[in-house]
């Protein structure tokens, strides 16, 4: 039996209707056909998994097993009623391909970063369970971070770290807190205040200010970075330059959204 006859088959476990329902998305690959009848189900709001059964016409063993799966790589998440919902990692691809509309208006933006704080810029973004640099600028003299554009850095440490993990759901948050080198605690006080700072977090004796850069949606979907040595940015950081970053994060954020 082919992926596709088996994906059109009847089955006496699977509520009526989903051969009609797989009919209409058919790729000739079953499990992706039911993998879309499942995002499609949540594109419409948050649901259990009863109401996934009843909505997809997929098998309640099926239908768990493809929630789950998901789940994992991040393509659905879980609200805080245990719902399943869209995850992250849709908003993650998103501002991928939509990356060439805010490098457009980074460039300056770091310059001037690094003109006003003497410090090297970066912009981060998300990439699975690691952050991504995706635009930087450096200093051309002294002691410096260089963090060159396309290096992958842990999301364990940092403050773009923080930046990039404070406003996930509740799940992903704490799964990314286990084994990092911050707290939960941490995260809270990123979100009230609206940036964050490390010292010696991500190395030894470099310092980071880092703000969120939103859509219009108003989610984070990247975060905008100062770094350097602790003997010129000294133990607080975030006192001397967090207002310039957060500046600097709502600058990019704006020129998003008029896009």
């Amino acid at each position: 039996m082919t992926t596709e006859q088996f994906a059109l088959s009847p089955s006496n476990t699977s509520p009526a209707g989903t051969s009609e329902k797989l009919e209409l998305i058919k790729s000739g690959v079953g499990v992706l056909d039911k993998a879309a009848l499942i995002l499609d189900a949540l594109e419409k709001g948050p649901c259990s998994l009863s109401q996934l059964v009843n909505s997809t016409g997929l098998a309640r063993p099926t239908t768990h097993r493809l929630a789950i799966a998901l789940e994992r790589h991040r393509f659905i998440a879980r609200d805080q009623q245990g719902r399943f919902t869209i995850g992250a990692r849709f908003a993650e691809l998103a501002t991928a391909a939509g990356e060439d509309r805010l490098l457009t208006s980074a460039e300056p933006i770091l310059q001037t970063l690094l003109e006003r704080t003497g410090e090297s810029a970066q912009i981060y973004r998300r990439q699975g369970d690691q952050r991504v640099c995706i635009a930087a600028v450096e200093r051309t003299s002294g002691l410096r971070d260089s963090i060159p554009v396309g290096a992958m850095l842990s999301m364990e440490a940092g403050s773009a770290a923080h930046i990039l993990l404070a406003w996930e759901d509740t799940e992903h948050l704490h799964q990314g807190l286990r084994h990092a080198q911050f707290s939960a605690q941490t995260l809270n006080t990123v979100r009230r205040r609206g940036w964050s700072e490390s010292i010696n977090e991500r190395e030894k004796g470099v310092c980071s200010v880092s703000a969120p850069i939103r859509n219009s949606a108003g989610h984070v979907i990247a975060a905008i970075s100062i770094s350097g040595p602790v003997d010129r940015m000294g133990i607080s950081p975030g006192r001397h330059y967090a207002p310039l970053v957060m500046k600097a994060g709502k600058y990019l954020s704006d020129a998003i959204s008029r896009v």
